[in-house]
């Protein structure tokens, strides 16, 4: 078999787009607004909607992976690179659901379904930092962007110094 299922592309090409964009959304907007911002409240609703998106739609991802035939391992020539690839994949699945889980905790902890989402007119809390878990989503963010980067370093090195077609495999087209 050459190539993922369908649906298993999709959603993968679905998800990167909507993580990257959680990541910068969260990271380089939501960070630099003020609390009293109304845009803040905006941007939020906006990043809060898309992680739950985000959260769905890889559980669904995960379920469609374990119950889809797939292409075998990769294979780089190297067992450390060939572990840290599996690695990274099932990092990659794991950070993202601890975002979300972590994201979800945050909203519960500061009441923001009700801010966000509801008419209660009550404003923002002053400062996140002061909900556990929020450091916790502050590092997830970081370990994320650092294993996407890894994973896109893995595309890299298949693409350009093995050669190899990896790229192939994670796109549409006949899978036998």
């Amino acid at each position: 078999m050459k190539r993922y299922h369908p649906f298993l592309v999709a959603l993968h090409w679905i998800l990167a787009a909507l993580v990257v964009g959680g990541l910068i959304m969260g990271g380089q907007v939501l960070a630099k607004l003020p609390n009293d911002s109304a845009d803040k409240l905006f941007s939020l609703r906006m990043h809060m909607s898309v992680g739950m998106v985000i959260g769905v739609l890889m559980l669904v991802r995960l379920v469609t992976r374990l119950r889809t035939r797939h292409p075998a391992p990769a294979d780089t020539g190297n067992a450390l690179l060939n572990l840290g690839g599996r690695v990274a994949h099932w990092a990659l699945y794991a950070l993202v659901l601890l975002m979300v889980g972590s994201g979800i905790g945050i909203s519960l902890s500061a009441g923001l379904p009700d801010i966000v989402f509801g008419d209660s007119g009550a404003p923002l809390p002053a400062d996140f930092s002061v909900f556990p878990p929020r450091v916790a989503h502050g590092i997830l963010s970081k370990l994320l962007a650092l294993t996407i980067l890894a994973h896109v370093a893995g595309w890299l090195y298949h693409q350009y110094v093995l050669k190899d077609g990896l790229f192939g495999r994670m796109w549409f087209g006949k899978r036998d």
